[in-house]
Order: C-alpha cells, then sequence, then structure tokens
C-alpha cells in the first residue's frame, strides 16, 4: 500500500519538474487509506522559499480536514525532507513519515541542505546567521497573556 502513495508522489514530482513550476519533489497526505492532499514545490513559481512539497500539502491537507493538526495522518515525500519540512510535519503532528530519494540524491541534483543540517545544533552565537536578543524581559508579555487566557487553543 505505502508503495501506491510514494510512487505518487514520484509521479507529482517528476510532472512538476518537467513543467518548471518548482522544484522536483512531491508529497501526499493519506489518512484511512485516503488520499487527503498533494504538494508539489512551488518555491519559485509562488515566490515563497517555504513553498516546499511537504509543507504546501500539509497546509492543503489542514485546510481540508479544517484543523492544524494532523493525527492519524502518513506523509508520503518523494525525497527525505529537508529541516524544515522534517519540522512542519512534527508541528502537523503526522502519524508516519516515508520517503523515496536520500538527502545526498537530492544533494547531486543541486539540492543541498548540508549547510542548514550544520547549523542547526550549534548554539546562536556560532552560526553564520546574525541572531541576538533583544527586549528579553518585554517579549516574555504575550506568554502571560497566553497563559492567563481561557479560550487559548493548545497545540
Amino acid at each position: 500500500m505505502h508503495e501506491k502513495y510514494i510512487r505518487r508522489a514520484i509521479e507529482l514530482a517528476a510532472e512538476n519538474a518537467g513543467q518548471g513550476r518548482g522544484g522536483p519533489f512531491g508529497a501526499v497526505v493519506v489518512r484511512n487509506g485516503e488520499v487527503i492532499a498533494e504538494g508539489v514545490n512551488l518555491v519559485t513559481t509562488a515566490l515563497d522559499p517555504t513553498a516546499h512539497a511537504e509543507v504546501v500539502a500539509i497546509r492543503a491537507a489542514c485546510g481540508k480536514m479544517g484543523t492544524f493538526e494532523l493525527r492519524g495522518s502518513t506523509i508520503y515525500s518523494s525525497c527525505e525532507p529537508c529541516p524544515m519540512c522534517l519540522a512542519a510535519i512534527y508541528w502537523a503532528r503526522l502519524e508516519a513519515l516515508y520517503y523515496g530519494a536520500s538527502r545526498e540524491d537530492a544533494a547531486a541534483a543541486g539540492f543541498d541542505d548540508g549547510f542548514l543540517y550544520e547549523q542547526i545544533p550549534l548554539p546562536a552565537a556560532a552560526r553564520t546567521l546574525r541572531t541576538g536578543r533583544l527586549l528579553a524581559e518585554e517579549s516574555g508579555a504575550p506568554f502571560a497573556i497566553w497563559r492567563a487566557n481561557p479560550a487559548k487553543i493548545a497545540y
């Protein structure tokens, strides 16, 4: 059964690559044997660096299901997700992830996320992205408001 959905993700990736709408990546979200949503990489057409196939599919699935989480769902990706997409998969609380190509395969095609994998575990001060903390005391106020709000939707 898994092969059916990963093949669909690969098919979406190939179509997208051939049409030039974005990178060669596709993703499918499935729940109870039903495809909930599909996504392809739309970074260059949407002018959105976060429009990776997995994120596009997660956004579509959440919109269709009317929820911000996808418990009980599985995502199939044509390629091993980048760090951003992997984080989105965790945040969406997907039950499982299956992928086709590896991150090394992607790197060989010009999609190398190795730099990100190196930067993420570093302390903020050691990263190449200049990072600084500002207004630390004031920035706690929104959290206090959140904790006190009885109408909040926890996630």
